[in-house]
């Protein structure tokens, strides 16, 4: 394995990891700005009122988004890390 590879497999893990991860940091976000407006609106500051629904979004796009991870991760360990592990 030569140095280019394992930049470019780091490259590419990585960039993996960001669009896992996306939905469920997007979710997270609008969720938090959606309360948050609603707690300036109304004045209610309750800490729960913005971890309860975020984190039950979270779980609901996490379950929705579960396969799209799983055969994300699948082809990239199928694609780039297998051939070259047998390569080797």
């Amino acid at each position: 394995m030569d140095e280019n590879l394992i930049f470019d497999l780091t490259r590419q893990a990585l960039w993996i990891a960001v669009r896992m991860s996306a939905p469920l940091l997007i979710v997270a976000l609008v969720t938090g700005v959606v309360i948050g407006l609603f707690q300036a609106l109304t004045s209610v500051q309750e800490m729960t009122l913005t971890f309860v629904p975020k984190i039950g979004l979270m779980l609901v796009v996490f379950w929705v988004s579960m396969s799209f991870m799983t055969a994300t991760l699948v082809g990239f360990f199928t694609d780039q890390i297998i051939p070259q592990i047998i390569g080797s």
